[in-house]
């Protein structure tokens, strides 16, 4: 008899933010390797608020809104078996704070960054890049402004 693996379903959330009339998105940094929060769903939560979750616990930012509603994209397998699911959001927030994993002690990534397009694409693997691919294909070209941040 064959055991398939369960699934491992991460959750995470592509955050944009308008500055210059130009969208930047943030990144985080563990070792080398550049992602979009993201983290493990924990039981009884929806794959949406595991996303939220994470992206508070591990950037401080809650202030989010979900303009493009609740699609999202997963990446293939990856890591034994873990599939990363990502929405996309919107905030004003522009400061993040690396929040401290309690398993660790200190905080699970070591930077953090609000890049434009070309500058995520040279930075971030081919499966965030896939992911990136799809967050701008829904965002309009320029954003509408309004935000502080939008100066």
């Amino acid at each position: 008899m064959t055991r398939q693996n369960p699934r491992i379903l991460s959750a995470g959330v592509v955050l944009v933010r308008a500055e210059h009339r130009r969208w930047r998105f943030l990144l985080l940094r563990a070792y080398q390797y550049w992602d979009f929060p993201k983290g493990r769903t924990e039981t009884g939560e929806t794959p949406l608020e595991a996303a939220r979750r994470e992206v508070a616990e591990e950037t401080g930012i809650t202030d989010m809104w979900f303009n493009w509603g609740e699609d999202y994209t997963e990446t293939g397998p990856y890591a034994r078996g873990k599939v990363a699911r990502y929405y996309l959001a919107e905030t004003p927030v522009r400061e993040v704070t690396l929040g401290i994993a309690p398993e660790l002690g200190t905080p699970e990534h070591h930077e953090w960054r609000w890049v434009d397009q070309p500058t995520a694409y040279r930075i971030t693997a081919p499966r965030v890049r896939r992911v990136l691919d799809w967050a701008v294909a829904r965002l309009p070209e320029q954003p509408s402004g309004g935000f502080k941040g939008d100066a």
